[in-house]
């Protein structure tokens, strides 16, 4: 994950937020990567996935912004390669056949450079493949958290821009600009069972929202999150379960 608003908790992660990799699995047969390609896994987390494209058979390397992430994952898979790095900053060689990054790219507002990086890092020839939060993801539990931190005097939360959202029209060109050839680029709904059938989105707000709750009081910020999840109640609560109404963009792109 890459974020310099937010504070990533393996043990939170992994216990309640397993979602974030398991869809991540489809996107693997998506790389089809073959045994001996060099991979880098952007904004790894705690490896999983980085451990699957090594059971394909690929030299894979990991990277992550958040230290304590790269430790877990490190623990949890001691023989594959793992590296603190900035999604926005970063070069690695050799350069890689393929670049797989799933669940990252809506943190890193630096969106150019991170860009810039996926190209310089890959080889001629070499392809992504990038799965991340698409125009109006979780827009039902943000805009109201918006106007819950607004209520209460916390302008300056409200309007935080935590994550980098595009659509197809916008985040294509620049891929084009920089030298890809986008190959494939779909844009499409998926609603997320959360895993607290209590507190699914106060507890999903407390995973990932952590940014717009600096500076906020902590009885406020509980105060917050429940009338968060009451107010969204009616669209994100669906037969016993909470749904994050995530939209997302994948897209598949080559070095030409």
């Amino acid at each position: 994950m890459e974020s310099k608003a937010a504070v990533w908790q393996p043990h939170l992660y992994n216990d309640k937020h397993a979602f974030v990799y398991h869809y991540g699995e489809s996107l693997i047969d998506l790389l089809a990567p073959q045994p001996g390609e060099r991979v880098l896994d952007l904004g790894c987390g705690s490896g999983q996935l980085t451990a699957q494209l090594a059971e394909r058979g690929c030299e894979v390397v990991g990277i992550d912004s958040s230290a304590d992430m790269i430790a877990d994952a490190q623990a949890k898979f001691p023989h594959l390669r793992f590296l603190v790095a900035d999604a926005a900053n970063f070069q690695l060689a050799p350069k890689f056949d393929a670049i797989f990054s799933n669940a990252v790219l809506h943190w890193v507002t630096d969106y150019q450079n991170a860009i810039r990086c996926l190209w310089e890092n890959l080889r001629p020839g070499g392809r992504i493949v990038v799965e991340f939060g698409g125009k109006g993801n979780v827009q039902t539990i943000v805009d109201q958290l918006r106007k819950s931190l607004a209520a209460r005097g916390y302008a300056q939360q409200a309007a935080l821009q935590q994550w980098y959202f595009p659509s197809i029209g916008e985040y294509t060109p620049l891929l084009e600009q920089q030298g890809f050839r986008v190959t494939l680029a779909q844009h499409y709904d998926r609603p997320t069972e959360l895993a607290d059938e209590e507190k699914g989105i106060q507890d999903w707000l407390s995973m990932f929202g952590i940014g717009f709750f600096r500076g906020v009081s902590p009885e406020d910020q509980e105060a917050i999150k429940a009338e968060v999840q009451e107010a969204v109640k009616p669209l994100c609560f669906q037969n016993g379960k909470w749904y994050a109404d995530y939209k997302r963009l994948r897209i598949q792109a080559v070095k030409a």
